[in-house]
This record gives structure tokens, C-alpha cells and sequence, in this order.
């Protein structure tokens, strides 16, 4: 374990000295590359940033007016079919949008049950192996310029229910 620690320690400075070594062997001007590097990162974040506020927006609006609480109540007889607590619906939807907002339900699923509870347990679980499907695809492809996204959302769906499956699961045998 302490090997890992020290790799660990050293990992970035390392990185750096060989970017650095790597680039007066091959007589590359680094910070001409730096700085080019930096500005094309720029500008995919000034290309991003309406797309994140609308997210943001979107997802903060579905939570102050009340909309997943009654989207829960409403799906409350499908999850006890299905053996998921109606409890966290609200905390899947709002995964596949905003990690940031999934943190704030998950924190007052904490606050609530405890983080100890079998739904603190599953809520963490969920949180863990579940991606922001919707933000990651409309972030990132936008940014590449995919147009077609093809099975990718499919896909993705797939792996979340799965991921909330094998997570309550889990949940539900520690």
C-alpha cells in the first residue's frame, strides 16, 4: 500500500518533468503549446456554457415547483412492484441530469433517513454508479459536434437501470 502512496505523490510532478524533458528533446516551444491548449479549452467552455445554465435551470425549476415529489407519488406503486424505494424516483430523474443536483437530494435523503439507513445506503450506491447521461451527451457531444448520437442514449439508459438495480440490490443485503 505504501508503494501506491508514493506513486501517488509523485505521479504529477513526474508527468511534468517528462513534458518538459520530452519537449526540449523534440525542441518543442512548450508554453507556445500550453498556451494554445488553454485558449482551445477556452473556447469549448464559452461553446458549452448555454447548454449548462439551461440544465442547471431545468433542474432547479423540476425541484422548486414540486414536480419530482409528485412524479414520486405518482411512480410509488411501479417501484414497490419493481422493489425500489419511491423514495429516491426523485434522485434517479434528477442523476441523469445534474450530479450537483443528485448531491443535494442525496444529502437530504442524509438528513432524513441517515446516511446509515438502507436508504442512505442505496441513495450512495445509486450516486456512485449511475452517470448524468443527459448533461455528459448534450455537453460533450456538443462540444465534439456529434450530431448522430445513435444507441448512445439507449445504451446509457440500459446501464443506469442497471446500475440502480445491482445498487438497491447491494443496498438491500449490507
Amino acid at each position: 500500500m505504501s508503494v501506491l502512496v508514493y506513486l501517488s505523490d509523485f505521479c504529477i510532478p513526474l508527468l511534468l518533468f517528462y513534458m518538459i524533458v520530452y519537449g526540449l528533446m523534440t525542441k518543442t516551444d512548450i508554453y507556445k503549446e500550453f498556451t494554445e491548449g488553454a485558449k482551445d479549452g477556452f473556447s469549448v467552455t464559452l461553446g458549452i456554457l448555454p447548454t449548462l445554465i439551461g440544465l442547471m435551470t431545468g433542474v432547479g425549476m423540476l425541484r422548486a415547483s414540486g414536480f419530482l415529489e409528485t412524479l414520486s407519488e405518482f411512480l410509488a406503486p411501479v417501484a414497490k412492484m419493481l422493489f425500489f424505494p419511491a423514495e429516491l424516483v426523485p434522485l434517479v430523474v434528477v442523476k441523469l441530469f445534474s450530479a450537483s443536483a443528485a448531491t443535494g437530494l442525496l444529502l437530504d435523503i442524509f438528513k432524513e433517513y441517515g446516511p446509515d439507513s438502507y436508504l442512505g445506503t442505496v441513495t450512495s450506491l445509486i450516486c456512485a454508479s449511475t452517470e448524468t447521461i443527459f448533461y455528459t451527451m448534450s455537453v460533450y457531444f456538443m462540444a465534439v459536434g456529434v450530431k448522430k448520437t445513435r444507441y448512445t442514449l439507449a445504451g446509457a439508459l440500459t446501464a443506469t437501470a442497471a446500475g440502480v438495480a445491482v445498487s438497491t440490490f447491494l443496498g438491500g443485503m449490507l
